[in-house]
């Protein structure tokens, strides 16, 4: 199993146990680098219109629960539209 399958797995069984370095791993591999880095925020760009970010903020160490549950929708929304 992959990292980022293994990370993608623990981020949908328990949201609040992620390190926030393994939510980078995981928007870098689906969404590239960030557009926005340096601050406590990173900002991905997503390939659609409407609200084209993923806003992703390290709190000591950990990701925001609702911020990985943001994550996962975005994947998932990207993989129906390529998928199609």
């Amino acid at each position: 199993m992959s990292s980022i399958t293994k990370i993608l797995k623990d981020m949908k069984s328990n949201p609040k146990g992620i390190r926030f370095s393994d939510l980078q791993k995981v928007c870098e591999n689906y969404f590239g680098k960030p557009r926005q880095s340096g601050s406590s925020h990173y900002l991905y760009k997503t390939p659609w219109l409407g609200d084209p970010r993923i806003n992703i903020q390290n709190n000591k160490g950990k990701a925001k629960p609702y911020q990985i549950r943001q994550v996962l929708l975005a994947i998932e929304k990207l993989e129906v539209n390529h998928g199609s």
